[in-house]
């Protein structure tokens, strides 16, 4: 984090170690190569070793669908249909706002852009420590929306039955139960049983991230998301009680998840921090939300709004709630967050299930230069032109001379050519 004047940490939390990083990246590089090398037969052996499963084969089928439908009660499917419904609304919404282009840049030279969907796009659906529908809804659906044609699933073997489902709902073509960083390398590289894909999406833990970064450029991702991170901005008008459920809201997904309270007020960091431990114990995922806090949740006391907001967009953290005396004027002031929740009432959990926003968004300050998913993540905007011999009058003999000037002569004839073809 850089230096920032004015802001003390009450809580700091740990900062992973260049020897942690590079094991990371070693231990996934081994497992990116395998596959690479081996295809199934290396999944196979990744699913003894890590899932403790024998597969012989791994796409999910019709009748699997059917039991993991059965496997959930109505409500369940009821309350997965209401979320479906607000995450493709949402992104509808979204995709009138994308237009193509058509411009007439001086008389005869025509400018444009097309927007084309991606054709195969790999979803990565976490499985983890707990059964997260709305992962499945998130990356699926505003695919389908935006017309991609074949919508690939990984998640790992042993996930709940309602993700499944969930990732049937929203519009997949096909789903293997394979997870972790060796479901990235078969997206990326194919395999005898799953498809090379255009682009990889989605959330996952720290080996799913480090595989999608060693292996942008062979195929496309979104960015790297996960684990969780909350920041919440308070003023001395904030509620403690609320501060604290909201951290642990987030802090439970993962020990690696990180939650970060940054505020004005002495009091009220001391408050939450009191807050915290006692509902920690009160939580059934007390020993998940217990050590993602003790190792990574940090508390910033500023001595000035102007140290609060500079704090927090150095932090840049992927969900970002705002709780002071006028949160919408705050809000107006911050540029770095995945999501922005304005007002005691916006809570991220809302937008984790149901609210439609998407919840898979930039971590480890990538929202300093990026947003989250959306619709727009599975489009290509691609430019097109045509120029008319009106323009080329205009535009060759400029052309010609910067080609010159460059000493590229080649260049020079392709643009001469068209003004005076016994040129060679």
């Amino acid at each position: 984090m850089t230096t920032i004047p004015g802001i003390t940490y009450l809580k700091k939390p740990e900062v992973a170690t260049q020897k942690d990083e590079t094991e990371l990246h070693d231990a996934v590089s081994r497992i990116l190569t395998e596959v690479a090398r081996d295809g199934d037969e290396a999944l196979k052996r990744f699913s003894r070793q890590f899932d403790h499963i024998e597969s012989s084969s791994f796409e999910v089928t019709a009748e699997e669908i059917y039991a993991a439908r059965n496997a959930c009660d109505p409500q369940l499917i009821e309350d997965m249909r209401f979320g479906i419904e607000r995450v493709r609304q949402f992104a509808e919404a979204q995709l009138k706002t994308m237009t193509e282009l058509d411009l007439e840049a001086i008389p005869g030279l025509h400018l444009g852009h097309r927007l084309i969907p991606i054709q195969r796009v790999g979803c990565y659906v976490p499985g983890g420590r707990y059964p997260l529908l709305s992962s499945a809804q998130m990356t699926i659906i505003p695919a389908k929306v935006a017309g991609v044609k074949e919508i690939v699933v990984c998640t790992p073997p042993n996930v709940h039955p309602a993700v499944l489902y969930a990732a049937h709902l929203s519009g997949a073509t096909r789903i293997f139960r394979v997870g972790g960083a060796q479901a990235i390398a078969a997206m990326t590289y194919g395999t005898d049983s799953i498809p090379r894909v255009d682009k990889i999406v989605g959330p996952g833990n720290r080996f799913v991230n480090e595989a999608k970064r060693q292996v942008f450029g062979f195929v496309g991702i979104d960015q790297l998301a996960g684990p969780s991170e909350i920041g919440i901005l308070a003023d001395d008008t904030a509620d403690p009680k609320v501060l604290a459920a909201d951290l642990l809201g987030q802090a439970e997904h993962d020990t690696d998840a990180r939650a970060i309270l940054v505020t004005t007020s002495r009091e009220i960091a001391e408050r939450t921090m009191a807050e915290v431990r006692r509902q920690i114990p009160l939580l059934s995922t007390a020993e998940v939300a217990g050590a993602a806090w003790q190792r990574h949740g940090g508390i910033v006391l500023c001595d000035s709004e102007a140290s609060l907001i500079a704090c927090s967009d150095d932090l840049a953290l992927e969900h970002l709630q705002v709780h002071t005396k006028d949160p919408n004027e705050l809000a107006r002031k911050l540029t770095n967050y995945g999501s922005l929740f304005i007002g005691t009432g916006a809570s991220v959990v809302f937008s984790d299930k149901v609210a439609g926003t998407n919840h898979t968004l930039p971590t480890r300050a990538a929202a300093r230069y990026t947003g989250g998913l959306w619709v727009g993540s599975y489009i290509k905007t691609v430019t097109h032109q045509w120029v008319e011999q009106k323009a080329i009058d205009v535009i060759a003999p400029i052309c010609v001379r910067q080609s010159r000037r460059e000493a590229l002569d080649a260049h020079r004839v392709a643009a001469e050519i068209r003004l005076h073809y016994d040129v060679v």
